[in-house]
């Protein structure tokens, strides 16, 4: 299966946030890894499925870390 590489606004949209949010999380760190290419940034889509596993939780008081 080819890699597939998303612009912020496409890996946006499939995740139901904003550009916003993905802008803000590549500042802070708590967001997908993501690729710079020259000035712009791209998400691999199955770099981004994982990440979105890991944010899982089976509470509201469950620390990231146990995840």
């Amino acid at each position: 299966m080819p890699t597939e590489f998303l612009d912020v606004a496409e890996t946006a949209n499939r995740l139901g946030v904003s550009a916003s949010f993905l802008n803000k999380a590549r500042l802070t760190g708590d967001g997908p890894r993501y690729l710079k290419i020259g000035k712009t940034v791209r998400y691999e889509w199955s770099t981004v499925l994982k990440w979105l596993e890991e944010q899982t939780r089976r509470s509201t008081s469950e620390s990231r870390e146990l995840a």
